[in-house]
């Protein structure tokens, strides 16, 4: 990315923390900070953590995991130990620390590893898991942590690359959840149909938690064989609305005709986080089959 000035940056952050905005734009605002970066963009998207958007203040932890600098560690911090902020919310700050693996947050992911909200307490599980990881591990194995899909996952590739093996380990609720997601990511990486017929599966059981990281697994392969499996599970109102949005997001990175016709029917869903999932879900599939070469760049339009 070009050089960004001060002012500019500030002005994609007005755009963000403008509820009367469009939701695609501040989505799009957010992802420009992100990939922008610095202290100045740190603190324009920890400002807006008191928006009403569920939706919003999740993708805000996720992507300041993504930047994996450590000035996010206090927002972070103060977002997890906020039992005011949802469950969804405070699962992906604890997710973002563990995606910026310093140890400054381990008393903080070892006191919350036992939250009443099983969500929280399974993502801190993992975030202590993986820092701890990161810590022990060589410098060789250290380079598993760099994703195929230029994201910071939250548990390395299994080494295995036996499908029926790795299935067996994804699909053993008395596995670790690191391990579980160490087989997640491996199949991910492997990317053939059986692999992905192994984590569609894997879609109808476990919890909420390794449920959303299977969808959203599935949507950053962006394979059309996925799309039966996640509009299943977007369809069933049963479902956890962290599941279901998920669901969505990823059927907005595959983003074929099937998926939109999808997404248009829960635009008026009856969760909020869902429906707005969609919004955002239907902006991808626009962008996906543009000629734009970066999905969220607000800097052409402030």
């Amino acid at each position: 990315m070009l050089p960004v000035s001060e002012d500019q940056i500030k002005a994609i952050g007005e755009v963000l923390s403008n509820d009367k905005r469009p939701l695609k734009e501040r989505f799009r605002a957010l992802f420009t900070l992100r990939n922008i970066g610095g202290p100045i963009a740190i603190e324009l998207i920890s400002k807006c953590f008191n928006d009403p958007s569920v939706l919003l203040k999740h993708e805000l932890a996720y992507c300041l995991g993504q930047m994996q600098d450590e000035k996010a560690i206090g927002t972070l911090i103060s977002v997890l130990k906020d039992e005011n902020q949802e469950p969804m919310v405070r699962h992906e700050a604890a997710e973002a620390l563990g995606a910026i693996g310093s140890e400054e947050a381990l008393e903080y992911l070892e006191e919350y590893k036992h939250d009443k909200v099983v969500e929280v307490a399974e993502t801190c599980e993992l975030a202590l898991e993986r820092i701890k990881w990161l810590k022990n591990s060589g410098d060789e194995t250290k380079n598993l942590s760099q994703s195929l899909y230029n994201s910071v996952d939250p548990a390395p590739p299994a080494l295995s690359t036996n499908i029926s093996e790795l299935k067996e380990i994804l699909m053993d609720n008395k596995a670790t959840l690191f391990n579980r997601y160490r087989a997640m990511f491996a199949l991910r990486n492997i990317g053939s149909e059986k692999a992905i017929a192994a984590l569609g599966e894997a879609l109808n059981y476990g919890s909420a938690l390794f449920k959303h990281e299977i969808a959203f697994v599935l949507g950053q392969m962006q394979k059309e064989c996925s799309i039966e499996y996640l509009k299943h599970s977007l369809e069933d109102d049963r479902e956890n609305e962290m599941v279901r949005h998920e669901c969505a997001e990823a059927l907005g990175s595959i983003a074929t005709e099937e998926c939109t016709n999808i997404l248009n029917k829960y635009l008026n869903d009856d969760k909020r986080v869902v429906k707005e999932s969609c919004i955002i879900a239907l902006d991808m599939c626009e962008y996906e089959n543009s000629p734009e070469f970066q999905y969220a760049n607000t800097l052409k339009t402030v």
